[in-house]
């Protein structure tokens, strides 16, 4: 008998295993959570949302990139412990951070902002509002502030005391890396393959550096493009400028992820993917692997029905943020300094 080894069944296949492995994974460590509630703080901190929202519309007012720092700041800080603030933390003596992590330390921005948040919440209510919560009411607001959905988020995180440089260069995907393994990475998380195309589409807003496209723009970029549109060859040519082949001084220029409105968050984003033009090979999987058959079918979907996408995206970053650190609700705190724990 004839085995069918086309790759859409590899692909259910491996698909399959992967989402069994890790359920399984999420019921053994399952330790039900406290949970999180939409007015955690109404009796402690009735201006919180106020207080974020008025910093992040001064912060992106000054700069418009700040919505994809925070939004960046967010996403790092989850996938690392849970969403428990650690991203935050500056290495010490005693503790080594995750900011110097290969997936972090040349593409997070953002702290001082959330220092500034922190600061007016002191002032505001001191010792109330964990900066767990902050980076989660900050990347809401920030994609609001540039054209996104608005979706209620739910608060009452702890900040840990702990730290992990070696989760972060394992869980956070890299520009270079192949759909299956970004698919695991997800999954390990809790988060769907549809979470996954979802909130890549944050990719909307923000920059990337030369260091982390240029593997793809003299590699298989111009196989993706449409050989027949010139408007696609004028982009490959400027990227390629922005980004000659070799050279460190070029690794730290920057381009936008969507080369159409790279400061407003739309759905542009998925249509760039579709006419080839992901800045990096991460997104362009999305669409050209030939294991993405769900993750191509999604892109589409999104390219031409925007409210489709922003619900999606609205929802999944409520799943994003429900990924909670279990040990910082025993021994979490509530720190002063976002970049240091308690003394």
């Amino acid at each position: 008998m004839a085995i069918d080894s086309s790759p859409s069944l590899v692909y259910g296949l491996l698909l399959l295993l992967l989402s069994a492995f890790f359920a399984l994974s999420q019921s053994l460590y399952d330790t039900g959570d406290p949970p999180l509630t939409l007015d955690y703080y109404a009796k402690t901190c009735p201006n919180v949302l106020q207080v974020v929202r008025k910093e992040m519309e001064c912060a992106v007012l000054s700069d418009p990139r700040n919505a994809a720092f925070a939004v960046r700041l967010h996403f790092h800080d989850c996938f690392v412990q849970g969403c428990d603030g650690s991203i935050l933390l500056d290495d010490t003596i005693t503790l080594q951070g995750e900011k110097k992590a290969s997936t972090n330390i040349h593409s997070l921005k953002g702290f001082r902002m959330m220092d500034r948040i922190k600061n007016s919440l002191e002032s505001e209510c001191p010792g109330i509002v964990s900066c767990a919560d902050i980076l989660t009411i900050a990347a809401r607001d920030a994609v609001i502030l540039v054209g996104g959905p608005y979706w209620e988020v739910p608060l009452g995180r702890k900040d840990s005391t702990t730290a992990s440089y070696e989760l972060a260069n394992q869980n956070i995907p890299s520009a270079n890396e192949g759909l299956l393994s970004i698919i695991s990475k997800f999954l390990y998380q809790g988060l769907s393959v549809t979470d996954m195309v979802a909130l890549s589409g944050a990719h909307t807003i923000g920059m990337a550096r030369c260091k982390n496209f240029r593997e793809r723009i003299y590699g298989d970029f111009e196989a993706t493009l449409d050989a027949n549109n010139p408007i696609s060859k004028m982009y490959i040519e400027k990227l390629r400028s922005i980004c000659p082949p070799i050279g460190k001084d070029a690794e730290k220029n920057i381009t936008g992820m969507d080369n159409v409105t790279p400061e407003v968050f739309d759905n542009s984003y998925f249509q760039m993917l579709m006419r080839g033009e992901g800045v990096l090979n991460s997104d362009q999987e999305l669409y050209s692997s030939l294991l993405g058959m769900e993750t191509r079918a999604l892109v589409k979907k999104y390219a031409v029905d925007p409210l489709a996408f922003f619900q999606q995206f609205s929802d999944s970053m409520v799943k994003l943020g429900n990924i909670t650190n279990s040990d910082s609700f025993l021994s979490g705190e509530v720190r002063k300094n976002c970049r240091f724990i308690n003394t």
